[in-house]
């Protein structure tokens, strides 16, 4: 998971424990002299009701996990809950049980879908210890996301360059496939210019052409919440752009008008490169400055335009592209391409590169790149070892 995602995160998590971890140690401290009357540890969750108020159930268990009360809930009456029966319930084998006790005495779980409701849910989890400091028993304190106050802190998508791979099968099939000249590669002058009106001088912020499929979708400031779909014979129309009022260019944009065009002539150089490896389809977002990209191998990369614009097209395919070398790929999808030429190539190109003999599918990427596949390479092979 991505830094900025986990740290949004773990400050939503912060805000929880903060919130619970007092009247949980509080509630704990009364459940303990009774863990031999069932009736007397319903009474006290029940009673628990009004200060833990986003709580969903509460319940007992002794110190193997094993339910000693029922499954009491805020919402109702009832004892147990969607007609289950809670009392001797087995939950040692539930993700909020797997911690060190010895260690931690209250815990808060990752979340995780409620096995009965089928909710994202946490649970927090307080050992019940006797007198002498021996562990007896754990509270548990159920809580669907839905209900918990949160702080209100909106996750920002990363701007780094992400890189995902797609389809394995499409992948392995790389090499059998060509591209096939669509209609829309027929007309690209013209689309590209429309397309480029359209964000500049109609509201349209973020574009993304389907090369192969001959589409786009477009995004529009006065209606982002909608999207257009564009087939060839609006995009072949330049009437299209009367069906969308004149927008200045926005405030918003963080790609300047005129890197637009150096984008699209990037898209089209990606296109037809090469037969084999070739741009399926691409976006971009002038507000954020993204550019998606995928290719025929399915994999997808997403990066800032400035980036996107600094990387000559032998990043991409390696060498010369006017001569057509071989066309190495990204590295992932050249670590795939080897793997698919069988163990003892891979092998064969491990014990090759550990002599200083170079196999030809890395002789146009740098040195550390090539260290980096060829650990990659080791590392699966290794379980294949196993």
């Amino acid at each position: 998971m991505r830094t900025i995602l986990q740290k949004t995160i773990a400050t939503q998590r912060n805000i929880l424990v903060d919130l619970l971890q007092t009247p949980i140690s509080e509630l704990v401290y009364k459940l303990s002299p009774d863990m031999d009357n069932i009736e007397q540890l319903e009474s006290h969750l029940q009673y628990a009701f009004p200060v833990f108020q986003y709580c969903k159930y509460l319940y007992v268990m002794d110190k193997h996990g094993i339910q000693l009360t029922h499954t009491l809930s805020r919402d109702s009456n009832s004892h147990d809950v969607n007609g289950q029966q809670s009392l001797g319930r087995d939950r040692s084998k539930r993700p909020y049980m797997q911690y060190d006790v010895s260690q931690y005495d209250f815990s808060l779980s990752e979340a995780y879908i409620s096995k009965h409701n089928k909710r994202p849910s946490v649970t927090a989890i307080h050992s019940i210890k006797d007198t002498d400091n021996h562990l007896i028993g754990f509270l548990g304190v159920d809580y669907d996301l839905r209900e918990l106050p949160g702080s209100n802190q909106l996750y920002k998508e990363s701007n780094q360059w992400q890189q995902i791979k797609g389809d394995p099968a499409i992948r392995s099939a790389l090499f059998s496939q060509q591209r096939q000249q669509s209609e829309m590669d027929n007309n690209l002058d013209n689309i590209f210019a429309l397309m480029q009106a359209l964000i500049c001088e109609h509201g349209i912020f973020h574009g993304k052409f389907h090369f192969s499929s001959s589409r786009t979708t477009i995004w529009l400031f006065d209606d982002p919440y909608n999207y257009r779909l564009l087939s060839m014979n609006e995009l072949n129309d330049p009437d299209i752009c009367l069906a969308y009022p004149r927008h200045p260019y926005s405030k918003l944009a963080t790609v300047p008008k005129e890197d637009i065009t150096k984008i699209f002539d990037y898209f089209r150089q990606l296109r037809f490169a090469d037969d084999t490896i070739y741009l399926r389809a691409g976006s971009i977002n002038i507000v954020n400055g993204m550019i998606s990209l995928n290719f025929s191998c399915d994999g997808s990369h997403y990066l800032p335009y400035q980036e996107f614009l600094s990387k000559g097209m032998s990043f991409w395919f390696g060498g010369d592209i006017n001569t057509q070398q071989d066309a190495p790929m990204p590295n992932d999808e050249l670590i795939e391409m080897i793997c698919a030429k069988g163990c003892n190539y891979v092998y064969e190109t491990i014990r090759l590169y550990q002599q200083g003999t170079i196999m030809n599918e890395l002789e146009h990427i740098s040195k550390p790149e090539q260290d980096n596949i060829i650990k990659e390479l080791a590392d699966i092979m290794q379980v294949y070892d196993h």
